[in-house]
Protein backbone atom coordinates (compact mmCIF):
# COMPACT_ATOMS: atom_id res chain seq x y z
CA UNK A 1 0.00 0.00 0.00
CA UNK A 2 1.42 3.62 -1.08
CA UNK A 3 1.38 5.77 1.96
CA UNK A 4 1.25 10.09 0.93
CA UNK A 5 3.95 11.87 3.45
CA UNK A 6 2.36 14.27 5.87
CA UNK A 7 3.04 17.72 5.98
CA UNK A 8 5.62 18.99 8.49
CA UNK A 9 4.69 22.10 10.38
CA UNK A 10 6.48 24.93 10.77
CA UNK A 11 7.63 26.15 13.99
CA UNK A 12 6.16 29.18 15.22
CA UNK A 13 9.54 31.18 14.43
CA UNK A 14 9.89 29.71 11.41
CA UNK A 15 10.33 32.65 8.53
CA UNK A 16 10.18 30.76 5.70
CA UNK A 17 6.55 29.89 6.48
CA UNK A 18 3.56 31.11 3.85
CA UNK A 19 -0.41 31.70 4.34
CA UNK A 20 -0.05 28.16 2.67
CA UNK A 21 1.96 26.01 4.82
CA UNK A 22 1.07 24.28 7.94
CA UNK A 23 1.92 25.44 11.34
CA UNK A 24 2.60 23.79 14.56
CA UNK A 25 0.17 24.29 16.92
CA UNK A 26 2.37 24.70 19.84
CA UNK A 27 5.12 22.44 20.98
CA UNK A 28 3.38 20.57 24.01
CA UNK A 29 4.29 17.39 21.42
CA UNK A 30 7.90 18.30 22.35
CA UNK A 31 8.14 19.28 25.32
CA UNK A 32 9.98 17.02 27.93
CA UNK A 33 10.96 14.80 25.30
CA UNK A 34 14.34 14.04 23.84
CA UNK A 35 14.65 15.17 20.16
CA UNK A 36 17.03 15.21 17.63
CA UNK A 37 17.58 18.55 15.07
CA UNK A 38 18.61 17.42 11.68
CA UNK A 39 19.17 19.69 8.53
CA UNK A 40 16.88 20.21 6.31
CA UNK A 41 17.90 19.45 2.78
CA UNK A 42 16.48 21.11 -0.50
CA UNK A 43 15.37 18.59 -2.47
CA UNK A 44 12.08 16.15 -3.73
CA UNK A 45 10.39 14.29 -0.61
CA UNK A 46 10.65 10.83 -2.09
CA UNK A 47 9.41 7.57 -0.51
CA UNK A 48 11.23 4.35 -0.96
CA UNK A 49 9.37 0.61 -1.10
CA UNK A 50 10.03 -3.22 -1.33
CA UNK A 51 8.55 -2.67 -4.58
CA UNK A 52 8.89 0.63 -5.90
CA UNK A 53 9.05 4.74 -5.14
CA UNK A 54 7.35 7.47 -5.65
CA UNK A 55 7.54 11.06 -4.84
CA UNK A 56 5.14 13.82 -2.43
CA UNK A 57 2.19 12.89 -5.19
CA UNK A 58 1.30 9.07 -5.20
CA UNK A 59 1.05 9.22 -8.72
CA UNK A 60 4.31 11.02 -9.39
CA UNK A 61 5.46 10.03 -13.02
CA UNK A 62 9.08 10.34 -14.99
CA UNK A 63 11.52 13.07 -14.47
CA UNK A 64 15.02 12.99 -15.26
CA UNK A 65 15.96 13.37 -11.44
CA UNK A 66 14.24 10.79 -10.18
CA UNK A 67 16.16 8.36 -12.39
CA UNK A 68 18.90 7.88 -10.24
CA UNK A 69 16.55 7.16 -7.14
CA UNK A 70 15.02 4.82 -8.85
CA UNK A 71 18.56 2.90 -9.45
CA UNK A 72 18.96 3.16 -5.91
CA UNK A 73 15.63 1.75 -4.88
CA UNK A 74 16.34 -1.03 -7.26
CA UNK A 75 19.53 -1.76 -5.28
CA UNK A 76 18.05 -1.85 -1.84
CA UNK A 77 14.48 -2.83 -2.17
CA UNK A 78 15.09 -6.27 -1.33
CA UNK A 79 16.34 -4.79 2.06
CA UNK A 80 12.98 -3.31 2.92
CA UNK A 81 10.55 -5.56 4.37
CA UNK A 82 7.24 -5.64 3.00
CA UNK A 83 4.95 -3.36 3.92
CA UNK A 84 7.44 -1.47 6.15
CA UNK A 85 8.82 2.55 3.53
CA UNK A 86 11.41 4.83 3.84
CA UNK A 87 11.74 8.33 3.42
CA UNK A 88 13.78 11.08 2.71
CA UNK A 89 14.71 13.65 0.08
CA UNK A 90 15.92 13.18 -3.40
CA UNK A 91 18.45 15.94 -3.92
CA UNK A 92 19.97 14.60 -7.53
CA UNK A 93 18.64 17.87 -9.11
CA UNK A 94 19.34 21.07 -7.53
CA UNK A 95 16.53 23.28 -6.56
CA UNK A 96 17.01 26.55 -4.95
CA UNK A 97 20.29 25.71 -2.99
CA UNK A 98 23.52 24.28 -4.98
CA UNK A 99 24.80 21.07 -2.97
CA UNK A 100 28.82 20.29 -3.69
CA UNK A 101 29.45 17.80 -0.81
CA UNK A 102 26.78 15.04 -0.57
CA UNK A 103 27.46 11.75 0.61
CA UNK A 104 24.88 10.65 -1.81
CA UNK A 105 22.27 12.03 -4.04
CA UNK A 106 19.17 10.34 -1.18
CA UNK A 107 19.16 11.17 2.32
CA UNK A 108 16.98 8.96 4.81
CA UNK A 109 15.32 11.14 7.60
CA UNK A 110 12.42 8.55 8.62
CA UNK A 111 11.60 4.44 8.33
CA UNK A 112 7.94 4.01 8.51
CA UNK A 113 7.25 -0.34 10.10
CA UNK A 114 4.04 -2.18 8.79
CA UNK A 115 1.74 -0.68 11.47
CA UNK A 116 2.09 2.71 10.18
CA UNK A 117 4.36 3.95 13.16
CA UNK A 118 7.73 5.71 12.63
CA UNK A 119 10.95 3.86 13.98
CA UNK A 120 12.91 5.39 16.66
CA UNK A 121 15.39 7.91 15.52
CA UNK A 122 18.61 5.37 16.51
CA UNK A 123 16.92 2.91 14.98
CA UNK A 124 15.66 4.79 11.82
CA UNK A 125 20.22 5.28 11.80
CA UNK A 126 21.02 1.79 11.96
CA UNK A 127 18.13 0.80 9.40
CA UNK A 128 19.00 3.62 7.01
CA UNK A 129 23.13 2.22 7.51
CA UNK A 130 22.55 -1.10 6.72
CA UNK A 131 20.58 -0.21 3.28
CA UNK A 132 23.44 2.16 2.61
CA UNK A 133 21.49 5.38 2.83
CA UNK A 134 23.14 8.16 4.46
CA UNK A 135 20.82 10.57 7.01
CA UNK A 136 20.99 14.19 7.12
CA UNK A 137 23.56 15.76 9.59
CA UNK A 138 22.14 15.99 12.84
CA UNK A 139 23.15 19.73 14.27
CA UNK A 140 21.85 19.42 18.01
CA UNK A 141 20.23 16.35 20.04
CA UNK A 142 18.82 16.31 23.74
CA UNK A 143 15.76 17.48 26.07
CA UNK A 144 13.40 19.68 23.77
CA UNK A 145 14.66 23.26 24.61
CA UNK A 146 13.23 25.87 22.49
CA UNK A 147 15.76 28.82 23.47
CA UNK A 148 19.00 25.93 22.13
CA UNK A 149 16.75 25.90 18.86
CA UNK A 150 16.49 29.50 18.58
CA UNK A 151 20.09 29.78 19.05
CA UNK A 152 20.63 27.34 15.79
CA UNK A 153 22.55 29.61 13.35
CA UNK A 154 22.53 28.00 9.83
CA UNK A 155 24.16 29.71 6.58
CA UNK A 156 21.22 30.52 4.25
CA UNK A 157 23.17 30.17 0.85
CA UNK A 158 23.77 26.64 1.76
CA UNK A 159 21.25 25.39 4.34
CA UNK A 160 17.66 25.25 4.22
CA UNK A 161 16.42 24.90 7.44
CA UNK A 162 16.40 21.77 9.87
CA UNK A 163 13.62 19.74 11.21
CA UNK A 164 13.13 18.27 15.17
CA UNK A 165 11.52 14.97 15.89
CA UNK A 166 11.12 13.47 19.16
CA UNK A 167 13.93 10.33 19.71
CA UNK A 168 11.57 8.09 20.19
CA UNK A 169 9.11 6.80 17.72
CA UNK A 170 5.54 7.70 17.06
CA UNK A 171 2.24 6.79 15.54
CA UNK A 172 1.03 8.45 12.19
CA UNK A 173 -1.32 10.21 13.64
CA UNK A 174 0.85 11.85 16.32
CA UNK A 175 3.23 13.09 13.24
CA UNK A 176 2.21 16.98 13.67
CA UNK A 177 2.67 16.92 17.09
CA UNK A 178 6.27 14.91 17.55
CA UNK A 179 8.06 16.85 14.78
CA UNK A 180 7.92 20.70 13.60
CA UNK A 181 10.61 22.78 11.13
CA UNK A 182 12.39 25.77 10.56
CA UNK A 183 12.96 26.95 7.02
CA UNK A 184 15.03 30.25 5.89
CA UNK A 185 12.77 33.37 4.33
CA UNK A 186 12.30 33.05 0.69
CA UNK A 187 14.03 29.54 0.96
CA UNK A 188 12.54 29.23 -2.93
CA UNK A 189 14.52 31.67 -5.22
CA UNK A 190 14.40 30.88 -8.61
CA UNK A 191 11.98 32.24 -10.90
CA UNK A 192 11.48 28.71 -12.84
CA UNK A 193 10.21 26.09 -10.97
CA UNK A 194 12.78 23.34 -10.76
CA UNK A 195 10.80 20.36 -12.67
CA UNK A 196 10.37 22.49 -15.71
CA UNK A 197 14.06 23.75 -15.60
CA UNK A 198 16.93 21.88 -17.06
CA UNK A 199 18.28 19.34 -15.00
CA UNK A 200 21.69 20.41 -13.04
CA UNK A 201 23.21 17.94 -10.94
CA UNK A 202 24.19 18.44 -7.38
CA UNK A 203 27.67 17.74 -6.40
CA UNK A 204 28.75 14.64 -4.45
CA UNK A 205 31.99 14.60 -1.69
CA UNK A 206 34.53 12.53 -1.38
CA UNK A 207 33.40 10.48 0.57
CA UNK A 208 30.49 8.89 -1.67
CA UNK A 209 31.88 6.10 -3.15
CA UNK A 210 31.49 4.97 0.24
CA UNK A 211 28.04 5.34 0.26
CA UNK A 212 27.74 4.12 -2.92
CA UNK A 213 29.34 0.95 -2.01
CA UNK A 214 26.85 0.46 1.01
CA UNK A 215 24.06 0.97 -1.25
CA UNK A 216 25.22 -2.20 -3.79
CA UNK A 217 26.39 -0.09 -6.24
CA UNK A 218 29.58 -1.08 -8.32
CA UNK A 219 32.71 0.30 -6.81
CA UNK A 220 35.08 3.07 -7.66
CA UNK A 221 38.43 2.02 -6.54
CA UNK A 222 40.35 4.71 -7.33
CA UNK A 223 37.42 7.05 -5.40
CA UNK A 224 37.59 4.73 -2.21
CA UNK A 225 41.12 5.25 -2.31
CA UNK A 226 41.03 9.20 -2.32
CA UNK A 227 37.65 8.69 0.24
CA UNK A 228 39.92 7.39 2.40
CA UNK A 229 42.88 9.68 2.05
CA UNK A 230 45.16 6.68 0.68
CA UNK A 231 44.90 8.16 -3.26
CA UNK A 232 47.77 9.52 -5.46
CA UNK A 233 46.96 12.85 -4.37
CA UNK A 234 47.55 12.48 -0.40
CA UNK A 235 50.65 11.11 -0.90
CA UNK A 236 52.36 7.92 -3.06
CA UNK A 237 54.02 6.75 0.08
CA UNK A 238 50.47 5.29 1.10
CA UNK A 239 49.84 3.83 -1.89
CA UNK A 240 52.13 1.23 -1.14
CA UNK A 241 51.17 -1.57 -3.46
CA UNK A 242 47.63 -1.11 -3.48
CA UNK A 243 45.47 -0.38 -6.35
CA UNK A 244 46.28 -1.39 -9.68
CA UNK A 245 44.55 -4.22 -12.04
CA UNK A 246 45.40 -6.48 -9.25
CA UNK A 247 43.20 -4.81 -6.59
CA UNK A 248 40.61 -4.19 -9.10
CA UNK A 249 39.76 -8.02 -10.08
CA UNK A 250 40.18 -8.53 -6.39
CA UNK A 251 37.68 -5.99 -6.04
CA UNK A 252 35.17 -7.32 -8.91
CA UNK A 253 35.63 -10.70 -7.20
CA UNK A 254 34.77 -9.73 -3.73
CA UNK A 255 32.30 -7.48 -4.25
CA UNK A 256 30.20 -11.02 -6.34
CA UNK A 257 30.60 -13.01 -3.31
CA UNK A 258 29.14 -10.52 -1.06
CA UNK A 259 26.39 -9.70 -2.70
CA UNK A 260 25.74 -13.56 -3.02
CA UNK A 261 25.76 -13.59 0.89
CA UNK A 262 23.65 -10.60 0.80
CA UNK A 263 25.56 -8.47 3.28
CA UNK A 264 24.83 -4.41 2.53
CA UNK A 265 25.47 -1.31 4.53
CA UNK A 266 29.05 -1.11 5.99
CA UNK A 267 29.75 -5.35 5.87
CA UNK A 268 29.63 -4.35 2.19
CA UNK A 269 32.02 -1.48 2.69
CA UNK A 270 34.13 -3.30 5.41
CA UNK A 271 34.55 -6.80 2.74
CA UNK A 272 35.09 -4.24 -0.43
CA UNK A 273 38.01 -2.00 1.43
CA UNK A 274 39.20 -5.44 3.00
CA UNK A 275 39.70 -6.85 -0.72
CA UNK A 276 40.98 -3.52 -1.95
CA UNK A 277 43.80 -3.00 1.26
CA UNK A 278 44.37 -6.77 1.83
CA UNK A 279 47.92 -5.89 1.09
CA UNK A 280 48.39 -3.06 4.18
CA UNK A 281 50.01 -3.66 7.14
CA UNK A 282 47.16 -4.35 9.65
CA UNK A 283 48.76 -2.62 12.55
CA UNK A 284 48.68 0.92 10.78
CA UNK A 285 45.56 0.59 8.77
CA UNK A 286 43.10 0.52 11.20
CA UNK A 287 44.03 4.01 12.68
CA UNK A 288 44.99 5.51 9.73
CA UNK A 289 41.79 5.62 8.12
CA UNK A 290 39.68 5.57 11.38
CA UNK A 291 39.02 9.56 10.68
CA UNK A 292 37.51 8.61 7.54
CA UNK A 293 35.38 5.56 8.31
CA UNK A 294 35.14 6.21 11.96
CA UNK A 295 36.58 3.56 14.45
CA UNK A 296 34.07 0.79 14.46
CA UNK A 297 34.28 0.11 10.51
CA UNK A 298 37.59 0.71 10.58
CA UNK A 299 39.02 -1.86 13.09
CA UNK A 300 36.53 -4.24 11.17
CA UNK A 301 38.81 -3.64 7.81
CA UNK A 302 42.12 -4.32 9.94
CA UNK A 303 40.66 -7.30 11.09
CA UNK A 304 39.43 -8.63 8.03
CA UNK A 305 43.05 -7.46 6.37
CA UNK A 306 44.36 -9.26 9.33
CA UNK A 307 42.70 -12.38 9.42
CA UNK A 308 42.35 -13.73 5.59
CA UNK A 309 45.98 -15.71 5.37
CA UNK A 310 44.90 -17.60 8.10
CA UNK A 311 42.10 -19.38 5.74
CA UNK A 312 44.66 -20.36 3.32
CA UNK A 313 46.56 -22.16 5.58
CA UNK A 314 46.24 -25.78 6.31
CA UNK A 315 44.69 -26.65 9.52
CA UNK A 316 43.20 -30.24 11.46
CA UNK A 317 39.86 -30.66 10.99
CA UNK A 318 39.48 -32.14 14.29
CA UNK A 319 40.04 -28.01 15.83
CA UNK A 320 38.40 -26.62 12.72
CA UNK A 321 35.17 -25.87 13.94
CA UNK A 322 36.48 -24.23 17.72
CA UNK A 323 39.06 -22.17 15.43
CA UNK A 324 36.12 -20.99 13.26
CA UNK A 325 33.94 -20.32 16.23
CA UNK A 326 37.06 -18.50 18.10
CA UNK A 327 37.35 -16.58 14.46
CA UNK A 328 33.92 -15.38 14.44
CA UNK A 329 34.35 -13.71 17.74
CA UNK A 330 36.58 -11.19 15.78
CA UNK A 331 35.15 -11.22 11.91
CA UNK A 332 31.87 -11.84 10.39
CA UNK A 333 33.08 -15.13 8.37
CA UNK A 334 30.97 -14.72 5.67
CA UNK A 335 33.11 -11.76 4.47
CA UNK A 336 36.10 -13.31 5.57
CA UNK A 337 36.02 -16.25 3.48
CA UNK A 338 35.11 -14.04 0.12
CA UNK A 339 38.03 -11.29 0.99
CA UNK A 340 40.27 -14.81 1.49
CA UNK A 341 39.34 -16.43 -1.88
CA UNK A 342 39.31 -12.76 -3.73
CA UNK A 343 42.66 -11.76 -3.00
CA UNK A 344 45.70 -12.81 -4.92
CA UNK A 345 46.78 -15.49 -2.62
CA UNK A 346 43.11 -17.05 -2.41
CA UNK A 347 42.92 -17.34 -6.15
CA UNK A 348 45.90 -20.00 -6.23
CA UNK A 349 45.45 -23.34 -6.80
CA UNK A 350 47.08 -24.27 -3.04
CA UNK A 351 44.96 -21.28 -1.85
CA UNK A 352 41.58 -21.64 -3.47
CA UNK A 353 41.37 -25.45 -1.89
CA UNK A 354 42.30 -24.17 1.54
CA UNK A 355 39.37 -21.36 1.73
CA UNK A 356 36.98 -23.27 -0.51
CA UNK A 357 37.20 -26.30 2.15
CA UNK A 358 37.00 -24.41 5.08
CA UNK A 359 34.23 -22.54 3.48
CA UNK A 360 32.21 -25.74 3.17
CA UNK A 361 32.92 -26.42 6.59
CA UNK A 362 32.12 -22.93 7.74
CA UNK A 363 28.41 -23.50 5.84
CA UNK A 364 28.23 -27.49 6.86
CA UNK A 365 28.55 -25.94 10.63
CA UNK A 366 25.83 -22.61 10.48
CA UNK A 367 28.68 -19.99 10.48
CA UNK A 368 28.74 -18.07 7.66
CA UNK A 369 25.60 -16.60 8.30
CA UNK A 370 26.15 -12.57 9.18
CA UNK A 371 26.10 -13.38 13.34
CA UNK A 372 26.64 -16.97 13.90
CA UNK A 373 26.77 -16.04 17.79
CA UNK A 374 23.96 -13.84 18.02
CA UNK A 375 21.05 -16.57 19.04
CA UNK A 376 23.42 -17.96 21.72
CA UNK A 377 24.20 -14.32 22.84
CA UNK A 378 20.40 -13.10 22.87
CA UNK A 379 19.74 -16.16 25.02
CA UNK A 380 22.45 -15.35 27.52
CA UNK A 381 21.83 -12.03 27.70
CA UNK A 382 17.82 -12.55 28.63
CA UNK A 383 18.54 -14.59 31.02
CA UNK A 384 21.26 -12.70 32.78
CA UNK A 385 18.91 -9.72 32.70
CA UNK A 386 16.59 -11.34 34.32
CA UNK A 387 18.40 -12.74 37.11
CA UNK A 388 20.09 -8.99 37.89
CA UNK A 389 23.43 -9.76 36.87
CA UNK A 390 25.54 -6.72 36.59
CA UNK A 391 27.04 -5.52 33.41
CA UNK A 392 30.69 -6.53 34.65
CA UNK A 393 29.64 -10.06 35.38
CA UNK A 394 27.73 -10.75 32.02
CA UNK A 395 30.46 -9.91 30.01
CA UNK A 396 32.43 -12.47 31.95
CA UNK A 397 29.64 -15.05 31.60
CA UNK A 398 29.31 -13.87 28.05
CA UNK A 399 33.05 -14.71 27.68
CA UNK A 400 33.00 -18.12 29.23
CA UNK A 401 29.96 -19.20 27.49
CA UNK A 402 31.74 -18.16 24.12
CA UNK A 403 34.72 -20.32 24.73
CA UNK A 404 33.01 -23.38 26.45
CA UNK A 405 30.56 -22.85 22.95
CA UNK A 406 33.63 -23.31 20.63
CA UNK A 407 35.16 -25.85 22.58
CA UNK A 408 31.96 -28.03 22.53
CA UNK A 409 31.44 -27.98 25.73
CA UNK A 410 27.87 -26.54 25.44
CA UNK A 411 25.23 -26.42 23.01
CA UNK A 412 22.32 -24.90 24.21
CA UNK A 413 21.24 -21.39 25.53
CA UNK A 414 19.96 -23.24 28.74
CA UNK A 415 23.87 -25.10 29.05
CA UNK A 416 25.45 -21.82 28.67
CA UNK A 417 23.72 -20.08 31.60
CA UNK A 418 24.33 -23.11 33.40
CA UNK A 419 27.79 -23.03 32.71
CA UNK A 420 27.96 -19.42 33.92
CA UNK A 421 27.18 -19.22 37.43
CA UNK A 422 29.97 -18.53 39.66
CA UNK A 423 30.71 -15.38 37.23
CA UNK A 424 27.24 -14.38 38.22
CA UNK A 425 28.35 -12.38 41.82
CA UNK A 426 31.02 -10.52 40.24
CA UNK A 427 33.23 -10.76 42.51
CA UNK A 428 36.65 -11.38 40.58
CA UNK A 429 39.43 -8.83 39.66
CA UNK A 430 39.52 -6.52 36.96
CA UNK A 431 42.41 -6.18 34.84
CA UNK A 432 42.67 -3.63 32.44
CA UNK A 433 45.84 -4.44 29.67
CA UNK A 434 46.54 -1.12 27.25
CA UNK A 435 47.82 -1.76 23.38
CA UNK A 436 49.67 0.79 21.45
CA UNK A 437 52.92 2.27 20.62
CA UNK A 438 54.86 4.75 22.55
CA UNK A 439 52.72 7.84 22.68
CA UNK A 440 49.46 6.53 21.59
CA UNK A 441 47.96 7.87 24.90
CA UNK A 442 48.28 4.61 26.93
CA UNK A 443 48.94 6.51 30.42
CA UNK A 444 46.43 9.47 30.07
CA UNK A 445 44.09 6.29 29.63
CA UNK A 446 45.46 4.43 32.54
CA UNK A 447 43.97 8.06 34.29
CA UNK A 448 40.99 7.11 33.05
CA UNK A 449 40.74 4.27 36.13
CA UNK A 450 41.57 6.42 39.34
CA UNK A 451 40.80 3.74 41.85
CA UNK A 452 42.88 0.98 40.16
CA UNK A 453 46.65 -0.13 40.59
CA UNK A 454 48.89 0.82 37.96
CA UNK A 455 51.55 -1.59 37.18
CA UNK A 456 53.49 0.32 34.65
CA UNK A 457 57.19 -1.08 33.37
CA UNK A 458 58.24 2.68 32.35
CA UNK A 459 58.00 3.27 36.10
CA UNK A 460 59.87 0.31 36.87
CA UNK A 461 62.98 1.37 34.49
CA UNK A 462 62.50 4.71 36.43
CA UNK A 463 62.85 3.20 39.94
CA UNK A 464 66.27 1.19 38.34
CA UNK A 465 67.54 4.65 37.70
CA UNK A 466 66.65 5.00 33.94
CA UNK A 467 63.05 5.29 32.42
CA UNK A 468 64.46 4.69 28.93
CA UNK A 469 66.92 1.87 29.50
CA UNK A 470 65.60 -1.25 27.46
CA UNK A 471 69.22 -3.46 28.59
CA UNK A 472 67.11 -5.15 31.52
CA UNK A 473 63.50 -6.00 29.69
CA UNK A 474 63.16 -9.68 31.07
CA UNK A 475 63.94 -8.42 34.48
CA UNK A 476 61.57 -5.36 34.29
CA UNK A 477 58.67 -7.43 32.74
CA UNK A 478 59.20 -10.24 35.25
CA UNK A 479 59.02 -7.52 38.15
CA UNK A 480 55.98 -6.21 36.68
CA UNK A 481 54.13 -9.53 36.22
CA UNK A 482 55.23 -10.00 40.00
CA UNK A 483 53.32 -6.91 41.00
CA UNK A 484 50.24 -7.84 38.85
CA UNK A 485 50.01 -11.09 40.36
CA UNK A 486 49.90 -9.50 43.65
CA UNK A 487 47.43 -6.51 43.21
CA UNK A 488 45.32 -9.12 41.48
CA UNK A 489 45.42 -11.17 44.31
CA UNK A 490 43.91 -8.19 46.55
CA UNK A 491 40.96 -8.08 44.24
CA UNK A 492 39.67 -4.68 42.76
CA UNK A 493 41.37 -3.19 39.41
CA UNK A 494 44.40 -3.34 37.68
CA UNK A 495 45.97 -1.39 34.67
CA UNK A 496 48.97 -3.02 32.86
CA UNK A 497 50.33 -0.11 31.25
CA UNK A 498 53.22 -1.03 28.66
CA UNK A 499 53.13 -1.31 24.56
CA UNK A 500 51.83 -4.72 24.61
CA UNK A 501 52.35 -4.98 20.51
CA UNK A 502 52.56 -8.60 19.89
CA UNK A 503 51.00 -11.46 21.07
CA UNK A 504 53.76 -13.10 22.91
CA UNK A 505 54.23 -9.43 24.69
CA UNK A 506 50.14 -9.90 26.28
CA UNK A 507 50.99 -13.41 26.40
CA UNK A 508 52.05 -13.50 30.18
CA UNK A 509 50.10 -10.68 31.46
CA UNK A 510 46.85 -12.93 30.40
CA UNK A 511 48.09 -16.14 31.70
CA UNK A 512 49.07 -14.36 35.46
CA UNK A 513 44.79 -13.03 34.60
CA UNK A 514 43.79 -16.54 34.20
CA UNK A 515 45.56 -17.47 37.36
CA UNK A 516 43.71 -15.22 39.16
CA UNK A 517 40.67 -15.49 37.57
CA UNK A 518 40.35 -12.05 36.20
CA UNK A 519 37.75 -10.31 34.17
CA UNK A 520 40.37 -9.23 31.29
CA UNK A 521 39.74 -5.90 29.26
CA UNK A 522 42.07 -4.86 26.53
CA UNK A 523 42.04 -0.93 25.57
CA UNK A 524 43.57 -0.59 22.23
CA UNK A 525 44.64 3.11 20.96
CA UNK A 526 44.16 4.17 17.66
CA UNK A 527 46.45 6.88 16.77
CA UNK A 528 47.90 7.44 13.25
CA UNK A 529 51.43 7.04 12.78
CA UNK A 530 52.24 10.57 11.71
CA UNK A 531 50.68 11.41 15.12
CA UNK A 532 52.70 9.43 17.01
CA UNK A 533 55.52 10.64 15.23
CA UNK A 534 54.69 14.17 15.84
CA UNK A 535 53.50 13.51 20.05
CA UNK A 536 57.19 11.14 20.41
CA UNK A 537 58.86 14.55 19.34
CA UNK A 538 57.17 16.16 22.08
CA UNK A 539 57.13 13.86 25.24
CA UNK A 540 59.11 14.73 27.80
CA UNK A 541 60.81 11.49 27.37
CA UNK A 542 60.87 10.37 23.58
CA UNK A 543 61.65 7.20 22.54
CA UNK A 544 64.17 7.04 19.68
CA UNK A 545 62.87 7.36 16.26
CA UNK A 546 64.10 4.29 14.83
CA UNK A 547 62.63 2.45 18.16
CA UNK A 548 59.27 4.04 17.18
CA UNK A 549 59.79 2.77 13.80
CA UNK A 550 60.49 -0.85 15.09
CA UNK A 551 57.52 -0.88 17.16
CA UNK A 552 55.05 0.52 14.26
CA UNK A 553 56.43 -2.75 12.12
CA UNK A 554 56.04 -5.22 14.84
CA UNK A 555 52.96 -3.65 15.91
CA UNK A 556 49.76 -6.60 15.80
CA UNK A 557 46.48 -5.24 18.00
CA UNK A 558 44.48 -7.99 19.69
CA UNK A 559 41.58 -9.63 18.28
CA UNK A 560 38.13 -9.93 19.28
CA UNK A 561 37.71 -12.79 21.47
CA UNK A 562 41.62 -13.38 22.90
CA UNK A 563 40.51 -11.42 26.20
CA UNK A 564 36.76 -11.38 27.59
CA UNK A 565 36.35 -8.10 25.99
CA UNK A 566 38.12 -5.28 24.28
CA UNK A 567 37.67 -1.67 23.67
CA UNK A 568 39.02 0.99 21.54
CA UNK A 569 40.34 4.68 21.81
CA UNK A 570 40.44 6.94 19.40
CA UNK A 571 43.63 9.73 19.50
CA UNK A 572 41.24 11.99 21.89
CA UNK A 573 41.11 9.07 24.32
CA UNK A 574 37.28 8.22 24.32
CA UNK A 575 36.41 4.91 23.73
CA UNK A 576 34.61 4.91 20.86
CA UNK A 577 34.07 1.01 19.72
CA UNK A 578 33.62 -2.17 22.09
CA UNK A 579 33.85 -5.93 21.61
CA UNK A 580 33.10 -9.38 23.12
CA UNK A 581 30.73 -7.52 25.77
CA UNK A 582 27.23 -9.14 25.85
CA UNK A 583 25.42 -5.97 24.78
CA UNK A 584 27.80 -5.42 21.47
CA UNK A 585 25.65 -7.01 18.60
CA UNK A 586 27.83 -8.13 15.41
CA UNK A 587 24.92 -7.89 13.11
CA UNK A 588 25.49 -5.27 10.88
CA UNK A 589 24.87 -5.97 7.14
CA UNK A 590 22.23 -8.81 5.91
CA UNK A 591 19.03 -8.65 3.61
CA UNK A 592 16.57 -10.91 5.16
Amino acid sequence: MRTHYPRTPHLPWSPGATSDDVRAEGLAGLAGREVVVTEKLDGENTTLYRDGLHARSLDSGHHPSRAWVKGLQGRIGAGIPEGWRVCGENVYARHSLAYTELESWFYGFSVWDDSDRCLDWDATVDFLRVLGIPAPRVLWRGVFDERALRRLRLDPSRQEGFVVRTVAGFARDEFGRRLAKWVRAGHVSTDTHWMYAAVVENGLGPTAPLWAVRSGAAPDTAGLLDALGLGPAHGADRLSATGGPAAEESVREVTGRLDVLGRTGDARLAGVLAALLHDRHRGSLGPLVAGRLGVPLARRVADLVGLHPRLRSPFPDAERRAGLLRMAAAADLGILHAVAASVPGGRSPEGREQVEWSALYAEDAGLLGAAPLEPLRAGVREALTGAGVTAEAADRCWAQAREAYAEGRIATVEEAVAATWRWRSGEFPRLVQLVGPSGSGKSTLARTFPDAVCVSLDDLRTERGDRSDQSANAEVVRRGLERLDAALAHGGTVVWDATSLTERQRDPVLAVARRRNALVTQVVALVAEDELVRRNACRPHPVPAEVLDRQLRRYSPPYPGRAHRIWYASPDGGIEDRAGGLDQRELWGVRD
